[in-house]
C-alpha cells in the first residue's frame, strides 16, 4: 500500500548516514533548539532565509465558545504575520486556548502527537473545525532521526491516519520532534517540514512570565513555538495575544506565512511584509 504522506519509492539499502533537519532564521542565526539536540545531531539551515525563497517579504474558560466570523487571509507579504504553533497536544488545555484565540480572531497550526489524537479526538476535530492548521508531530514524541527510515515513515503515516480518521484530511506539515529526522527520509517526504524561529522554551520552564517575554521577541514572519499541554503557557497566552495584536500583528498559519512551502523542506520563518514607500 502507498504510504500517505510519503512519495512512495526504493528504499536503497545502504542509506546515508542520519542528519537532522535545520532551523532557518529571517536574517541570523536562530537560537538553539529547546529540544536539546541528542548527540551527533546536527542542525543545518533550510530556506527560510535562502535567496532561493523569491516571494516579497514578507481569558479564558473552558465553555465553549462560537468562532468569531472569519475574514479574508491577510497577505503577509504586505502586512505583519506571526504564526503561533502549538506541539504535543491535543490535552486538557487545548479547548480553553481555543476559546481564547477565537476572541482575537486568531489562527494557529497545532503540531500533534497521534496517541493523543486517539484520547482527544473530539478536541482535534473542534480545533479543525474552527480553522487552525493541523500538523504532524509523530506518535509519541519519539526521536525519529534515531530510528530506520522505514520506521519513522510508519511512524508518522500513523500519526497522519489518525488524523484523517477523525478530522477527514491528512496533516498539512510534519514537525518532527527535536526537528529531526533520518536524512534519506526527508528526500522522500511530500509534505513540508515546518520548525520554528522563535522557541519561547515554556516545554523547560513552565513559567508565564518566560513565556511572555520570549513571545515578545516576535517580528513579522515569525514561527513561534509553544506547547498547548502546559497550564503555564494557557495562561501566558492572553498577554502574548494582546501584546502581538496591539503591535499590529495579524494571526495566521504556518502554511499562510510561508506561502507556498514545498515538500522536504525544512522551514523556520515566513516572509517580511515589503517595506512601505
Amino acid at each position: 500500500m502507498e504510504s500517505m504522506r510519503f512519495r512512495s519509492k526504493a528504499l536503497r539499502t545502504s542509506l546515508a548516514a542520519t542528519a537532522i533537519l535545520a532551523l532557518a532564521g529571517c536574517s541570523a542565526a536562530l537560537p538553539a533548539p529547546t529540544h536539546p539536540a541528542q548527540s551527533g545531531q546536527q542542525f543545518i539551515a533550510g530556506p527560510g532565509s535562502s535567496p532561493a525563497v523569491t516571494s516579497p517579504p514578507a481569558e479564558t474558560s473552558g465553555k465553549r465558545k462560537e468562532p468569531a466570523e472569519t475574514t479574508k487571509s491577510p497577505n503577509c507579504a504586505k502586512v505583519k504575520c506571526v504564526a503561533l504553533t502549538f506541539d504535543d497536544g491535543p490535552g486538557a488545555y487545548t479547548e480553553d486556548l481555543l476559546n481564547l484565540l477565537d476572541t482575537y480572531q486568531a489562527k494557529a497550526t497545532f503540531f500533534v502527537i497521534g496517541k493523543d489524537v486517539q484520547k482527544h479526538p473530539q478536541v482535534l476535530k473542534d480545533t479543525a473545525s474552527r480553522g487552525h492548521e493541523i500538523g504532524n508531530h509523530s506518535w509519541a514524541h519519539q526521536d525519529l532521526s534515531k530510528m530506520s527510515v522505514s520506521a519513522a515513515e510508519r511512524d508518522l503515516d500513523k500519526t497522519a491516519a489518525a488524523v484523517k480518521q477523525v478530522t477527514g484530511s491528512n496533516p498539512t506539515l510534519i514537525r518532527p520532534p527535536f526537528g529531526a529526522l533520518p536524512a534519506a527520509l526527508k528526500k522522500d517526504l511530500s509534505t513540508p517540514i515546518a520548525l520554528w524561529s522563535i522557541d519561547t522554551q515554556d516545554w523547560l520552564t513552565r513559567d508565564t512570565k518566560k513565556t511572555i517575554k520570549a513571545a515578545e521577541a516576535a517580528k513579522p514572519g515569525s514561527i513561534v513555538l509553544m506547547h498547548d499541554i502546559h497550564e503555564s503557557t494557557l495562561k501566558a497566552m492572553p498577554a502574548v495575544l494582546k501584546d502581538l495584536k496591539g503591535r499590529g500583528f495579524h494571526f495566521v498559519t504556518v502554511t499562510q506565512i510561508l506561502g507556498k512551502p514545498k515538500p522536504g523542506i525544512g522551514y523556520g520563518t515566513g516572509l517580511s511584509p515589503t517595506p512601505a514607500k
